[in-house]
């Protein structure tokens, strides 16, 4: 039997993807000039014209659309670290580097971006996966810097590995941690400075 072949239907609407981006948009838009804690779902709702039930089929929370925003922001952390330290010229100047980009990046969030560094300091206290994945990266790469320093005859090599980059992790967390750096703002810079060389003396062989 010959059957006649039926041409898909069009799509209607905006993509999946087109709606999400919406969504995000009117978040940070909303987020920027209110803060996150004082927007509602039904306020973003209302700037793009969908109703808060669409919304939730693409975002089952606020907090999950304030994870897009977070995840983008700190992932331009750690772009601008990773940018900092590809240049350098020793696992020394290397910690150095990225010291000093993690505050030049997290600073310059908190004055150019104040209501949305709220997010990553909310993000931070909540423990919001997107954190929990910066956490990762900074442990990971003072690990890395630590293990090129020893077998580079830099660095001492009787202290066990990880031990070592967590007191590390430690010593720098109220400068790289988006809820403690906003009470730790004023001397950062010279903070990244002596704390810098007070790391690197201790690693010394």
């Amino acid at each position: 039997m010959n059957t006649t072949p039926t041409s898909p239907a069009p799509a209607r609407g905006p993509l999946d993807h087109d709606v999400r981006t919406q969504i995000v948009d009117a978040a940070m838009d909303y987020f920027t000039r209110y803060g996150y804690e004082k927007t509602t779902v039904s306020d973003l709702a209302k700037a793009i014209g969908f109703s808060k039930a669409y919304i939730y089929k693409f975002f089952d929370s606020k907090q999950a659309i304030g994870e897009v925003i977070c995840a983008n922001r700190l992932g331009e952390v750690m772009r601008a670290v990773d940018a900092a330290v590809a240049g350098a010229t020793s696992a020394s100047d290397r910690f150095r580097r990225m010291f000093r980009a993690f505050i030049d990046a997290g600073t310059e969030l908190f004055f150019e971006d104040r209501k949305l560094y709220d997010i990553a300091a909310t993000a931070a206290r909540d423990g919001w996966p997107s954190v929990q994945a910066y956490q990762r990266y900074v442990e990971d790469l003072i690990a890395k810097i630590v293990r090129e320093g020893r077998e580079a005859g830099e660095f001492e090599r009787k202290t066990p590995l990880d031990e070592t980059a967590n007191a590390i992790c430690l010593v720098m967390q109220p400068y790289i941690n988006p809820l403690l750096l906003q009470y730790n703002l004023e001397g950062a810079q010279d903070a990244s400075l002596h704390l810098s060389s007070l790391v690197l003396r201790s690693l010394a062989p």
